[in-house]
């Protein structure tokens, strides 16, 4: 199945026969690949910083810069879907270009965008900002892990990757942390200035030491795809977050969603028939792939999704600031750095293989999940051990799945591989904060009759302390349900992800048999 996606690969996109694997494998062995290895994550670590720092800036938001709940919501998803949107396109410019160059100039990008938004004036203003820093990162999330499979071999290459996602899962976690030391002591405006002397930092290793490394033979940017995935999925996720107040079966939310989906559709058609994809739909007969893919963005959906109620139900409900907050977010990203470091997932991965290991970490981040849904609500003890369950879920689900999406994929497109697993991990984040945040506006929404567009402002509004209280309840009630509907989300994906790596496994197991 494998061999066929390939060649169907080659086929569809008109790519010619791919380069000599000596071509594609020069850059492997390098003496210095774990000097890059971690040139290349500091570059990721800045960008993946950026899909959570923003969570514990909420309440300063809504007080400084007047912002509702949905423009809370645009604010952390035009950053990820414009990244989405733009990751396969990245992914292939960067095969076909050189992935350093792209590297250096994503990095460049961020930086700008970053100052835009620290000094941004208004929630337009910031949304705007975040859009363009999600150009920048779309560059740095694809090269950053193709570089990884071009510079290390089968025999390295899965505790490479266990490094690669401990800083991907390291950067998601603590970003709450890292922005609540900066708000302690700044203005909300620092959160994104901080990126800028990292992003210089980063262009100057970037230059020095990585080796470059590209599929001249590669397909040329497909700008009309790139176009049409990112309409599609921000016309679907506006639906989504706009239901709760418009009504879900309003004109609104309906009109965009049929846009969105209509789009969406129109998207595959083109990739189907251009000679050019930007993601060869071949690569879904390969159930590998296609397991990989699904646990893969419900894990996203988990974390993205768990995180955005995490930091709030810290904050309105448990009464911490910024910085309260962060640190008390970290215990997640320090189980996930402990456990990848000391080469645990590494480790499991070939004892259980890929199926029970990725149904494994993803059980036990929905037993995290569900853990602070229950034992989390009124205070901070239950939430520290789904905290923590969070963690070891994740640090051994990621790279295994990293991994699987890699190995489906030739490795000539590299980027595009990374491009794909890198889209997978935006769309889930900005799908998981859209759905679950929708199911805490509609349950909040449900059990108060509140014109608010925010807590902050229901409870200023409140006439009487007894009315306050059942506001607070209200909200507590809608962040229990929220975190366990994506507990049962991550859940089920990831038994469906565990059965689909299963069957392609014993697949390819009757081939090998029959050859």
């Amino acid at each position: 199945m494998m061999a066929t996606s390939a060649e169907n690969s080659t086929a569809a996109t008109g790519g010619g026969h791919p380069p000599p694997s000596s071509q594609l494998r020069s850059t492997r062995g390098d003496p210095h690949r774990w000097l890059i290895l971690g040139v290349i994550c500091l570059a990721q670590l800045t960008v993946l910083l950026d899909n959570t720092v923003l969570n514990v800036a909420i309440p300063s938001l809504t007080r400084e810069l007047d912002a509702s709940t949905s423009d809370i919501q645009w604010m952390i998803n035009a950053y990820s879907l414009v990244q989405s949107g733009l990751l396969l396109t990245a992914g292939s410019s960067a095969d076909r270009y050189g992935r350093k160059k792209m590297l250096a100039a994503g990095l460049v990008l961020f930086g700008a965008g970053s100052l835009v938004a620290g000094l941004a004036q208004s929630t337009g203003q910031l949304i705007a900002a975040r859009a363009g820093m999600g150009v920048g990162g779309a560059l740095l999330m694809t090269t950053t892990l193709a570089v990884v499979v071009q510079i290390f071999d089968d025999t390295e290459r899965v505790r490479a990757i266990g490094l690669w996602a401990t800083v991907n899962s390291l950067g998601f976690a603590a970003g709450p942390l890292i922005g609540g030391v900066m708000l302690d002591h700044f203005w909300w405006g620092a959160i994104f200035l901080i990126n800028i002397p990292v992003a210089v930092i980063g262009l100057i290793a970037v230059l020095a030491l990585v080796p470059e490394s590209k599929n001249p033979l590669g397909d040329r940017p497909d700008l009309v795809g790139a176009l049409l995935s990112t309409v599609g999925m921000t016309g679907v996720v506006y639906a989504i977050i706009s239901g709760p107040q418009h009504g879900w079966t309003s004109a609104h939310v309906g009109i965009s969603a049929l846009v969105g989906l209509v789009v969406l559709a129109a998207f595959v058609v083109w990739e189907l028939r251009i000679p050019y994809p930007m993601l060869d739909m071949h690569f879904f007969r390969n159930q590998q792939f296609t397991g990989a893919v699904a646990g893969a963005i419900l894990v996203a959906f988990g974390m993205g999704g768990s995180l955005f109620l995490l930091t709030q139900h810290l904050q309105f409900v448990l009464g911490y600031g910024a910085l309260e907050a962060g640190l008390r977010t970290a215990p997640m990203a320090l189980t996930v750095v402990a456990l990848n470091l000391t080469g645990v997932g590494a480790r499991i991965l070939p004892k259980l293989g890929t199926p029970a290991t990725i149904a494994t970490g993803m059980s036990c981040l929905a037993a995290g999940l569900a853990a602070i849904a229950v034992l989390g609500g009124d205070s901070y003890g239950g939430m520290l051990l789904g905290l923590v369950v969070m963690g070891a879920g994740i640090s051994v689900a990621m790279p295994a799945m990293a991994n699987a999406i890699m190995s489906a994929i030739p490795p000539e497109k590299a980027g595009v591989g990374a491009g794909v697993n890198g889209t997978l991990a935006e769309f889930g984040n900005g799908l998981g904060v859209a759905v679950l945040g929708a199911v805490l506006n509609s349950r909040f929404a449900a059990l108060v009759s509140v014109s608010a567009a925010s807590l902050p402002a229901a409870l200023a509004a409140a006439k009487s302390g007894a009315e306050r209280e059942r506001i607070a309840d209200a909200f507590s009630s809608g962040l229990e349900t929220s975190q366990l509907v994506g507990a049962v989300a991550v859940l089920v994906g990831g038994l469906l992800a565990a059965a689909l790596l299963r069957r392609a496994e014993r697949a390819d197991s009757a081939v090998k048999a029959a050859a």
